[in-house]
């Protein structure tokens, strides 16, 4: 990959990579709203992909305050029938993004930025951050040979924490719980134009936007809640509201977010509410099914290394035990062996 020309950025083509349940609610959004000035297309496979060309994309809420809405998109599994886009959100979770570095890299040209949106530590987590003393360092566990450093490069990257539950329903249609917020943040901390020009762009798309100058902050509070709920509910098949009503695996999730919290403060995050301040906000979820459960009951591979494995990996870096973490580490990545195997 040749490095990016800096220029003032003009976002007309964007491309959605990965249209799952919340990448295709993304593709939806912006091409409902904006489908008269931009160009939107998305990558997506299988029965997603044939119901997207079939009938097209559609969003419902679990509130009927907020409308259905629908669009037509351009669609195809293969990224090189495609020009360079402008812009590429990565719908993929983060244990499918390496496979995906050659299709990503085939649509760049020498100013597109990629927006990843991801739970868990990211590929680029240690790229100019100037708070771990790790600065520029790889990770090879969610990113092997370097293929997404090279060929993707995280000089391009802009970094999306989602808080939006979002399910796909029937292929094609994914199902929001309310309206969510999304925070966008540049590696470096740099409130850059082209943050400026993309987060207004999906703002004008409808979407709750949160420029922020420290994403790592946000990508920490997101993991603190999601390495708790998501492997305990994929391992017990327990919705959030059943998790925290059970007093032993409730206080196995405020372990976990201890945990998790200890880390992030060793590499430099600053936490704005304690892990005790989260813990008891999650007593206000209801019957949410976490996406790691959605992706066991669906016989997909499970996001265990993007979120446990992560932590895990960063507390040895760090110096900071992480021995609940472990347990369910070691716990969820067999499941993940035996449901793929059932499957």
């Amino acid at each position: 990959m040749t490095g990016m020309q800096r220029g003032t950025m003009s976002i007309k083509t964007i491309c959605i990579y990965g249209a799952g349940a919340l990448g295709g609610a993304f593709a939806t959004n912006i091409a409902h709203a904006l489908g008269d000035k931009v160009t939107i297309s998305v990558i997506a496979r299988g029965a997603q992909l044939a119901a997207i060309k079939d009938q097209g994309l559609s969003v419902v809420y679990d509130d009927e305050a907020f409308p259905s809405i629908f669009a037509n998109v351009a669609a195809t599994d293969d990224p090189a029938n495609l020009p360079p886009q402008d812009l590429v959100i990565t719908g993929l979770k983060g244990h499918q993004l390496s496979a995906a570095a050659d299709g990503i890299a085939c649509l760049l040209h020498p100013q597109t930025r990629v927006m990843t949106i991801l739970n868990g530590i990211p590929w680029w987590y240690f790229h100019q951050d100037q708070e771990s003393g790790f600065a520029g360092r790889q990770l090879p566990q969610l990113d092997p040979n370097g293929r997404l450093w090279t060929m993707v490069g995280p000089e391009r990257v802009i970094g999306c924490v989602a808080y939006q539950g979002a399910e796909v329903i029937r292929p094609g249609c994914t199902k929001l719980n309310g309206k969510g917020h999304f925070h966008l943040g540049e590696p470096n901390g740099e409130l850059t134009a082209d943050l400026q020009a993309v987060a207004e762009l999906l703002a004008e798309a409808g979407l709750d936007i949160r420029p922020t100058a420290r994403i790592r902050d946000e990508i920490w509070a997101k993991l603190r809640g999601n390495a708790a709920f998501n492997p305990i509910s994929a391992l017990t098949r327990a919705l959030m509201v059943d998790l925290m009503a059970n007093p032993d695996l409730s206080q196995m999730v405020r372990r976990i977010m201890n945990e998790v919290q200890a880390v992030g403060t060793a590499l430099g995050c600053r936490f704005q509410r304690s892990a005790d301040e989260q813990f008891a906000s999650a007593n206000g979820f209801g019957p949410v099914k976490t996406s790691m459960l959605q992706d066991l009951n669906a016989g997909k591979a499970l996001e265990t290394v993007p979120l446990n494995g992560m932590v895990v990996e960063l507390g040895k870096l760090a110096n900071v035990p992480t021995p609940v973490c472990e347990t369910v580490l070691a716990l969820v990545q067999q499941l993940d062996v035996e449901n793929r195997r059932a499957g």
